[in-house]
């Protein structure tokens, strides 16, 4: 006679086994929840960073003057800039040497000169290619270039106009100087006069690149 099994058995069985099972769901639910409120803490401690690495002076997306393909000037962020408005039939154009000079000398410890040519002063030629080689052929100009703009009053390109909103002298004339430093603020603007190799400007551009961003 085949005995019957014993029916608290089977169910402590079961019993044992379901309890092993929901240990384990809750284990990985845990484990879920824990990852997933560590990724969402990352997304949230990463989402203001991304949103400050490019300082609002620079988040303006400009042509470039040889193809005026669009350019990013958030690529910029954390370099000590100094902006230029150029033109190419001004008594200050030979400058072009000396900023040229200039961008050599520092790059590699992060500054960056940025040539806006303008017709502001009607003292610029007609088109951006003319312009491109004007400066390329007569003083070698490598630093960054953009297409022409204007750059002083309600015509102004963005980034001129966020100059004068943090206190900027708009240009009065061509080739004024803006010293940016690599918190992406205003350190000083300088005039026509200020040349590109003056002491003055030079210690600036020094003390802002031995700051830290």
């Amino acid at each position: 006679m085949t005995a019957c099994p014993n029916p608290f058995k089977l169910i402590s069985h079961k019993l044992d086994f379901n309890v092993q099972m929901i240990n384990r769901l809750v284990k990985t639910l845990f484990l879920a929840l824990w990852l997933g409120g560590l990724s969402l803490a990352g997304a949230q401690a990463q989402t203001p960073a991304a949103a400050a690495a490019c300082p609002a002076l620079l988040n303006h997306t400009m042509p470039r003057l040889q193809d005026e393909k669009p350019q990013s000037l958030c690529q910029y962020t954390g370099k000590v800039l100094l902006v230029v408005n150029t033109a190419s039939y001004c008594g200050f154009t030979p400058q072009y040497k000396g900023l040229e000079a200039l961008y050599a000398k520092y790059k590699d410890q992060g500054l960056v000169v940025l040539g806006f040519p303008s017709n502001d002063f009607a003292q610029e030629k007609s088109n951006n290619k003319d312009i491109a080689d004007f400066c390329e052929n007569t003083f070698g100009v490598k630093f960054p270039m953009f297409a022409a703009s204007s750059v002083k009053g309600d015509q102004a390109n963005p980034l001129f106009k966020q100059l004068a909103a943090q206190g900027a002298t708009a240009p009065r004339w061509n080739f004024y100087k803006y010293l940016i430093g690599r918190d992406g603020k205003l350190v000083d603007n300088y005039s026509s006069m200020t040349a590109p190799d003056s002491k003055g400007l030079v210690s600036a551009i020094e003390k802002s690149l031995g700051a830290k961003p």
